[in-house]
């Protein structure tokens, strides 16, 4: 116990160094300008980091599988659906685009409500095994992707320049009050969330053992998937998909802090999102020159790390 508060209070240290270095390092022109904005930059970066660890970490308890994420079930390419086809039927100038509120709503709303038609017609440990709702789940996310390039090559250029800036993740162009309506989403969400922990713990030996300890295992795993479907729709409706983020920082957080306990296991996956995410950016805005995005990054770095953990688990299976 005492060896992980070691370590979280590290991680919180090399947060907290990432957060002043990205946040006062080299600041051009005005202060009172540039320095709002890299607060609102690193605002977002922490929303997004803290949502996407919580729901990882919480999906991945109920489904018994460190390889599943709400992004690898297809979630990232519903957000993709939606943006096509509001350029593809409405265009760049409809107020389905202009107006920031109605475009972060619609995202978001359907995003959730695809998730919870998937889960809820195949989300049953009674009926069907995990890996089939894996597999449906990756095949509805190539569909959707399928159907997303098929609209794209109709889409007139012009429009489609306008498109690929909302299908990748980018923290420069976020909308401030779209940040506060994130930031009350995950505060609601975390409130719920905290009341949950102990409940983790004992979901996490499984269904038979949970319910034998007094847990309703099934309304519990119904809660907690609506529960990581809003966190990860409205960070992606924040920022743009960021697919294998989650994947990284949950496994990373497993093998760094050796826990079963949840509130230790999602407070270090966060601050281990927020060095990733703000020490990637300051790397990419400094290092880089912003020759790259730091959403092609962790992709890059995510679907490397992907494919490890399944020859890993291959190994471990036979």
């Amino acid at each position: 116990m005492r060896k992980n508060s070691i370590k979280l209070l590290s991680l919180l240290v090399l947060a907290i160094i990432c957060i002043l270095l990205y946040a006062f390092y080299d600041i051009k022109g005005g202060f009172d300008y540039a320095f709002p904005r890299r607060v609102v930059k690193i605002a977002a970066m922490v929303v997004t980091g803290i949502a996407i660890s919580y729901a990882t970490v919480v999906f991945q308890t109920i489904t018994q599988n460190r390889i599943l994420t709400p992004s690898v079930m297809g979630m990232d390419s519903m957000y993709g659906v939606v943006q096509t086809l509001i350029y593809f039927f409405a265009g760049s100038m409809s107020i389905w685009v202009v107006n920031k509120y109605l475009n972060f709503g619609a995202a978001i709303l359907a995003m959730v409500l695809f998730a919870l038609i998937l889960y809820r017609f195949l989300f049953r440990s009674d009926k069907h095994p995990i890996y089939l709702l894996l597999l449906i789940g990756m095949i509805i996310g190539t569909l959707l992707g399928s159907l997303v390039t098929f609209l794209q090559v109709l889409i007139d250029p012009v429009e489609y320049l306008g498109l690929q800036s909302m299908l990748f993740a980018s923290f420069t162009k976020v909308k401030v009050e779209l940040l506060y309506i994130a930031m009350v989403i995950l505060a609601a969400s975390f409130i719920y969330g905290f009341q949950i922990m102990g409940k983790l713990d004992v979901m996490s030996l499984g269904r038979e053992n949970a319910m034998n300890l007094g847990i309703n295992y099934d309304r519990m795993v119904m809660n907690i998937l609506i529960l990581s479907s809003v966190l990860i729709a409205t960070s992606t409706a924040l920022v743009g998909p960021i697919t294998f983020f989650g994947l990284i920082v949950a496994n990373l957080s497993y093998q760094f802090l050796v826990t079963y306990k949840h509130s230790i296991l999602i407070l270090g996956a966060s601050l281990i999102s927020i060095i990733a995410l703000v020490g990637g950016q300051f790397l990419v805005e400094h290092v880089l020159e912003l020759r790259t995005t730091l959403s092609v990054i962790i992709n890059f770095i995510g679907g490397v790390y992907f494919i490890y953990l399944l020859l890993r688990e291959s190994r471990a299976t036979r």
